[in-house]
């Protein structure tokens, strides 16, 4: 992998003095965002890892090369590359193979952080079982990607536009540990309590570093997936959102909008109708669950010191 993969020397020195590193996805910058909105994130997320005294390594194909960690031209120069491929395990490969810049989803993330040797990654919410996967078969690589990389994925929860019981039965299935982080109740991204219970509760990073010691032992191959809730300031209810959900949903059918332009096309449909609300949930959320991740990491590092 080192002939496609070029670690900032930050991030290695990081990984080789075993000091923690938080992975971080690049799609939310060019399909999750609009310019400048995303390189403002960015930038805050990056710099709350660093508060928390972790790193950040935040990955994109540039030039045909996956780079684990950006710096600081680099990742305005991502923020404003409109035609980013959007990558996931099925097309990471073929970015690299032809010179291309792309930006990576939860799975492809996953994939490039589990062969950087990076274990703890934040994102927003993770992809999961569209509406009407009954018929159309949409089902995020994501969840996947989930029991095969040994990567621990803090979010706020899978996206709200998705069919939130079939997700996670999805993941119960494939043995992807489902972890809601200080409550009982599922999250559901912009929505604190999705209506669904989760099947396991952490109420600390050092709890989860325990459960990710105690897979180890049991040489449990996959990730672990951390639901950890927005904060209540920046909520948006989910009975307010569904109605809305299903305006955008029926606005992308009717278009005959599907596969990888689905999600960006809902995102900011969601955006418009709620008048950036969601956007600003958005930004809040990645931010939440990037302190969490740091907090986890350097849990991590601690247990391994023992």
């Amino acid at each position: 992998m080192m002939d496609v993969m070029e670690i900032q020397p930050e991030v290695a020195d990081a990984l080789a003095d075993r000091r923690p590193v938080v992975a971080l996805e690049s799609t939310i910058i060019t399909h999750g965002m609009p310019w400048p909105d995303n390189l403002d994130m960015a930038r805050q997320v990056e710099g709350d890892l660093r508060a928390e005294g972790a790193v950040p390594a935040t990955i994109a194909v540039m030039g045909g090369k996956v780079r684990v960690g950006l710096d600081a031209a680099a990742l305005e120069a991502l923020a404003r590359t409109p035609d980013a491929m959007k990558l996931s395990r099925a097309d990471l490969a073929a970015c690299i193979a032809t010179g291309r810049s792309g930006a990576t989803t939860v799975a492809a993330t996953m994939i490039c952080a589990a062969r950087a040797g990076i274990e703890v990654f934040a994102t927003g919410g993770i992809g999961g079982v569209h509406r009407g996967a009954e018929t159309s078969f949409d089902v995020s690589a994501d969840l996947q990607e989930l029991a095969r990389s040994p990567v621990t994925v803090v979010c706020a929860g899978a996206k709200a536009i998705l069919d939130l019981p079939k997700t996670l039965e999805v993941l119960e299935t494939l043995g992807v540990p489902v972890v809601a982080y200080g409550q009982d109740a599922l999250p559901a991204f912009w929505s604190r309590d999705a209506g669904l219970t989760a099947p396991l509760r952490c109420d600390s990073p050092a709890e989860v570093a325990q459960l990710l010691a105690a897979r180890t032992a049991l040489d449990l191959s996959g990730g672990v997936l951390v639901a950890n809730p927005i904060p209540e300031a920046a909520e948006i209810p989910h009975a307010t959102l569904a109605p809305l959900i299903n305006e955008a949903q029926k606005d992308a059918d009717d278009k005959g909008i599907g596969g990888k332009a689905l999600t960006p096309f809902l995102l900011a449909r969601l955006a418009e109708m709620t008048k950036g609300r969601s956007l600003t949930a958005n930004i809040t959320l990645v931010r939440h669950n990037a302190r969490l991740a740091a907090r986890i990491a350097a849990a991590i590092v601690r247990a391994g010191e023992r």
